[in-house]
């Protein structure tokens, strides 16, 4: 096996939903035409013209991100108020963007020459099953609900007006002054009233109802049980005991990262995003089937969802004890269509036996490292070197590069005055990490960095030094690679059981490159015996940083280290080339294609185009990008395909 250096053209991608660093990165499309180097690079989006020599690429991630809990995510927000420039300005200013060799991946560990394809031409091109802890691979299959004699009638959902329910809703929100909404009993029957009573109880949690007599009329008057702490909280006395305080469904969704998946669901559920649980994010520009538990919201609710919901369909139900954990997944089985490939068969199957039978450098992917001109990687390094007035400034100052207009507004309100409370009013949207940094800052003070920083989510902060630490990891693996090939030697690291241990001279052969680990720095983590061991020490000095001393002052911010495979080899792998002429027929049936029966369309035996079909299954924190870049040789930053090719599909 030899490994094959890239030349240091490459190009950045708006990040993943899964990955909330900066709130201000951006989505936009792009194709690029094939280098001269033969490094192919793009990047994916809605509209693709068909070039036949041209690929394109969106940076894709199996990467658990963990939000906090009820948040939500902003980057939608954020787009509705987008100003954009015009596509020759924004490639210009992607210029000062991020490569790939910038942050450590400059290496290739298959020896075929690269090709050029299409990824995520359409969404449906690429679609992630989770695979849950016991192996089992989630599938949307079945729309049936548990039966179960405490389900409520179908006349529950409907025996309320829309007026009657934007009234409760606002009393259970306690967005109005009234303590209590009174619902008038239309062709009054005591049936009829345990009809309102059973949908205000179930539909609202929190409110309470009784029937009163007002001028001969029956009413149903809905109140608040115990005020604010009932706000959206499950009825534990109306759950059965018998019944699991769980219900657990496989969420299918199109076109939406998972936290905003929930936050919808909890909108038409008038329930908190923080009672759903689920065991990984999921990208938002794919197909995604994954598994969701929510507390006390039966299957019958959720099932009725799936008649007013776009983008999304709820089934496979059922009721347990316990909710999911973040991290529990044994990884994700994807299934991706590469379009308009110009690789020759041959090459093709070179590059798909060698991803089965090697694999790839499980490199940290470019959204890991932000999209503008500041990495977040910088951030997290000034946040190790308690650097705090650098930290400030990197996150608020100017930064050439592509940037929403309101962003660039408030940074050279932030330049020219350093007043926080001035910088704020710039921003239509207070939630992104520099809105919520501000607010901190005029919270607590110029002289009060830490504590403004705060404020931000704690998982958005040790987004940035979990960079850092990416950073590092893959310049130290590109080095391993160039230094000692893919081969074990002694001084690697190999893990047995969770504990790092060096390989030895006298057991070198008992190993493959699969079995070699690298750490992440850390107090927690030991280095390898060699070069590469030294090498880590130098950078971090370079940094200004001590290798023995990764405790920082704020617990938080302390990095204990971890490891992680330098060479993942997919598993489950299998690929097919397909001929077509319309780009816009699917090439494969989804869950939901077949749960409605809609067939496949017939392809041609010798179309205009042709496709690589290939499914694969990658473990957690594994960047299914990075296995499509060895594929295709291709170099995956946003720069190098601003610099190939400066034309925006609208």
């Amino acid at each position: 096996m030899e490994t094959v250096e890239m030349n240091s053209v490459s190009l950045k991608r708006p990040h993943s939903e899964d990955d909330v660093a900066n709130a201000d990165e951006i989505k936009k499309p792009k194709i690029l035409e094939k280098s001269k180097t033969g490094n192919d690079s793009g990047q994916s989006i809605e509209t693709v013209t068909e070039q036949p020599d041209k690929s394109v690429l969106e940076d894709t991630k199996n990467e658990i991100i963990p939000n906090e809990e009820g948040e939500e995510q902003e980057d939608e927000e954020l787009e509705e108020s987008d100003e954009d420039g015009d596509p020759e300005s924004f490639a210009d200013m992607m210029k000062h963007g991020l490569t790939e060799s910038d942050v450590g991946i400059t290496k290739f560990v298959s020896s075929h020459k690269g090709f050029s394809g299409i990824l995520k031409e359409r969404y449906s091109d690429f679609v992630v099953h989770e695979i849950g802890k016991d192996g089992r691979v989630s599938h949307l299959d079945d729309f049936s609900v548990p039966v179960d004699d405490e389900d409520l009638s179908e006349d529950t959902f409907t025996v309320l007006s829309d007026e009657d329910k934007q009234r409760l809703e606002e009393l259970q929100l306690l967005k109005n002054k009234e303590t209590s909404v009174a619902i008038e009993v239309i062709e009054d029957t005591k049936e009829k009233r345990t009809v309102i009573h059973q949908a205000v109880k179930s539909l609202f949690p929190g409110l309470e109802t009784k029937t009163e007599d007002r001028d001969g009329k029956k009413y149903i008057i809905a109140y608040h049980a115990a005020g604010k702490k009932a706000l959206a909280n499950p009825r534990k006395h109306s759950w059965p005991k018998s019944r699991g305080s769980y219900c657990h469904f496989v969420l299918y969704k199109e076109n939406k990262d998972t936290m905003d998946a929930i936050n919808v669901l909890s909108k038409f559920l008038r329930v908190k995003p923080n009672i759903f649980s689920y065991m990984g994010t999921k990208d938002k520009r794919a197909i995604t089937v994954q598994e969701i538990a929510v507390l006390r919201i039966t299957a019958q609710r959720l099932a009725h969802l799936n008649k007013c919901l776009m983008n999304f369909k709820l089934g496979n139900f059922s009721y347990k004890n316990h909710p999911l954990k973040l991290g529990e997944l044994q990884g994700n089985h994807f299934t991706v269509v590469l379009r308009n490939i110009t690789g020759t068969d041959d090459q093709i199957e070179q590059a798909m036996h060698s991803l089965r039978e090697i694999g790839f450098i499980n490199y940290y992917g470019m959204q890991r490292f932000g999209t503008t001109a500041v990495p977040t990687y910088q951030i997290g390094r000034a946040i190790l070197q308690n650097n705090w007035n650098e930290v400030m400034d990197l996150i608020l100052k100017p930064r050439p590069g592509a940037e929403k207009g309101y962003l660039v507004k408030c940074r050279e309100e932030w330049a020219k005055t350093k007043d926080p409370a001035a910088a704020l009013k710039k921003l239509p949207v207070k939630r992104c990490v520099e809105g919520q940094l501000l607010r901190g800052l005029l919270k607590y003070g110029m002289k009060n960095i830490i504590s403004a920083f705060g404020i931000i989510p704690r998982n958005n902060r040790l987004m940035y030094i979990h960079s850092y630490q990416s950073y590092v990891w893959n310049n130290m693996v590109s080095k391993r690679i160039e230094e000692y090939g893919l081969r074990a030697v002694p001084g690697d690291l190999t893990l047995k059981g969770a504990t790092a241990v060096h390989i030895e001279e006298g057991d070198v052969d008992n190993y493959t490159i699969h079995d070699v680990v690298m750490p992440l720095p850390g107090f927690d983590v030991i280095y390898p015996k060699h070069k590469i061991g030294e090498a880590y020490k130098e950078m971090l000095v370079a940094d200004n940083l001590d290798i023995n001393n990764m405790r920082h002052k704020i617990r938080d911010y302390s990095l204990s280290g971890a490891y992680r495979k330098i060479i993942i080899r997919p598993q489950n792998v299998s690929w097919e080339v397909v001929a077509y002429d319309d780009p816009k027929i699917p090439l494969f049936t989804t869950d939901l294609d077949k749960l409605e029966g809609k067939p496949l369309p017939i392809l041609p035996t010798d179309g205009k185009f042709r496709a690589l079909k290939m499914e694969f299954s990658l473990p957690p924190s594994t960047y299914a990008t990075m296995a499509i870049r060895e594929v295709l040789k291709m170099d995956t930053s946003i720069k190098n395909q601003t610099q190939l090719n400066t034309t925006w599909l609208r």
